[in-house]
């Protein structure tokens, strides 16, 4: 990224802090925002005065940007200011003018230009005429009556409605929801869905660090995975979190290696004509007239320009993207099939990209390895009575212990209340009651449920847990992450009774009960393709935020060799 780019800073208080934290009412009635939503009055004169709600750099070019861009390529700028030279020597200097040099060097330009052109156009219609393909509206309150708008026409004090699978139009304060769940890995790169509230739990805005801790504000990009929700626009277009981000990748946007060599070459020539003209020049001005000696000065410049150059690239890269549209892909700038062709590294997701994203339930085990139905009945219990998202390990649960006939356990159980997840705690707990005692059921990450475990249940014991122990857990379980096996650890307490309201600190003094172990198997063609890759020379880096015994393991079975595994 270039040093003299200045990238923007988003300051999270000053642009949401106060939204955030005010109480929903407190927020309507500062914002004078009606409940029966704006009128299409007020919306109309509010669309006029700050214009459509979409990102600058998502605005639909017109052919001649396209054109333009084509035609002022470095190349084609030598070659042009060669044509203006020639129309003085070649035309206006002689006595009888010549057009040919001038016409072929216009002719070279102009298929150069063309072939580049055409192809970016087209390509870049095609990926809108995709993007036109997906429903682009929202349902909005206007004049007390839920309407369908397209995302463009929403504005600022909108009341907007949401529900599963809605992409988020603008930025919004969320002020009434149910169980609502918002993908926001667009901005933050998480793939787990993030829980968003009507009221915050931040206790001031002073405890806002970044973009996740924004509780019950949603953000333009995002998507509703589960739940429903009602909120009110408080940001739109590229004044949106996701419009500030566009701003700043666009402004930093580095050239490419092709790009750069590009200008190089094109300085390069420049600076040869800059000495070669007058040195030309001076040398045979006492053995000729003037205009003989320009014209000669002149041909020198012509014969180092490689005048077929840019008619090579522009064919060359088009017929890479002719190909690349028959692997059914659209590429929307010539210049990209260089940097495709070039790279050397290849940087992949784990989950859903090298493994099949169907995480099965392969074991479940008490502390000492052995099967136990135990741990399954408590985490069916706890997966079955989320109110949450349910995600693939809670699917992989529930169907387990359908297969086993287990599931019917749940109707002799009544729900009292919930703990959520969350990503610090990085656990779930369901509170529930069989009418003779009520149980705390928790499962997550082993690390997360060993520190809140004093006790183990061990072959119909009561356990005190102690150090060796934790110790034994902790290698059994990595024995099982390095056979590939994604282990969530289950525990329980009974002695409960006289709480009312639960809260994370009831989280505490459990028993852990054993462990869950999934298999997320490997996809076939991972294999095939890594090797084909590596043929190529290029080296395959796996991101994940799953664990590095697992994440080896997979790696291992698709042909992925490195003993260099970084954890933050």
């Amino acid at each position: 990224m270039n040093s003299d780019i200045k990238l923007e800073e988003i300051n999270l208080i000053e642009k949401y802090g106060v939204a955030t934290v005010l109480p929903a009412h407190e927020f309507l009635e500062k914002n004078n925002i009606p409940i029966s939503g704006l009128t299409n009055e007020v919306a109309k004169n509010e669309l006029m005065k700050n214009g459509l709600n979409e990102l600058k750099q998502t605005k639909e070019k017109n052919w001649y940007h396209y054109f333009l861009s084509s035609l002022l390529s470095p190349f084609n700028i030598i070659l042009l200011l060669i044509c203006i030279v020639l129309l003085y020597t070649d035309v206006i200097l002689p006595s009888t003018p010549s057009y040919a040099n001038i016409f072929v060097i216009l002719v070279l330009v102009g298929a150069s230009t063309l072939l580049e052109f055409i192809q970016e156009y087209r390509s870049n219609k095609a990926a809108s005429k995709l993007r036109n393909l997906v429903a682009t509206t929202c349902t909005v309150l206007r004049d007390g009556q839920k309407i369908q708008l397209p995302m463009k026409e929403v504005v600022i004090n909108d009341v907007v409605f949401l529900s599963a699978g809605d992409m988020l139009p603008a930025d919004l304060r969320i002020i009434e929801e149910k169980d609502l769940h918002v993908g926001q890995s667009t901005l933050t790169g998480e793939s787990e869905p993030v829980k968003k509230a009507s009221s915050s739990q931040l206790a001031s805005i002073n405890d806002i660090k970044n973009v996740t801790d924004l509780d019950t504000i949603c953000f333009m990009g995002t998507n509703v995975i589960s739940g429903s929700a009602k909120g009110v626009v408080i940001k739109t277009s590229d004044d949106t979190y996701l419009g500030k981000i566009a701003k700043t990748l666009q402004a930093g946007k580095p050239e490419t290696a092709f790009q750069k060599g590009i200008k190089n070459i094109s300085k390069l020539l420049i600076r040869f004509m800059l000495v070669m003209i007058p040195i030309t020049f001076l040398v045979n001005i006492s053995k000729h007239d003037i205009l003989i000696t320009f014209t000669f000065s002149v041909a020198i410049a012509i014969g180092i320009t490689p005048l077929l150059l840019p008619v090579i690239l522009s064919s060359s890269l088009a017929k890479g993207a002719l190909r690349m549209s028959k692997k059914k892909t659209i590429v929307k700038k010539l210049d990209s099939i260089q940097s495709f062709g070039a790279m050397n590294i290849l940087c992949t997701d784990k989950t859903g990209t090298l493994t099949k994203d169907e995480i099965v339930l392969q074991k479940y085990l008490d502390v000492n390895g052995n099967k136990n139905y135990g741990v399954l009945k408590h985490a069916f219990l706890n997966s079955y009575f989320q109110t949450g998202l349910k995600g693939n390990i809670d699917k992989a649960i529930i169907d387990k212990a359908t297969e086993m006939n287990l599931s019917n356990i749940s109707n002799h159980y009544t729900k009292i209340d919930e703990i959520p997840f969350d990503f610090a705690r990085r656990r779930l707990s369901v509170i529930v009651s069989d009418g003779e005692k009520t149980q705390l059921i928790t499962k997550g990450a082993v690390e997360e449920i060993l520190s809140i475990c004093n006790f183990v249940y061990d072959n119909g014991t009561v356990l005190e847990m102690t150090s060796q122990i934790k110790q034994n857990i902790r290698t059994f379980t990595k024995k099982l992450n390095s056979d590939g096996l994604r282990v969530i650890a289950v525990c329980q307490k009974n002695d409960i009774s006289g709480i009312s309201h639960f809260s994370v600190k009831d989280e505490s003094k459990m028993v852990l009960m054993g462990f869950t172990c999934f298999l997320d198997p490997p996809k076939e063609s991972a294999k095939i393709a890594i090797n084909r890759l590596n043929e190529k020379g290029i080296r395959v880096i796996v991101l994940t935020g799953d664990n590095a015994e697992v994440t080896q393991c997979i790696c291992e079975k698709v042909g992925i060799h490195s003993s260099n595994i970084i954890s933050r």
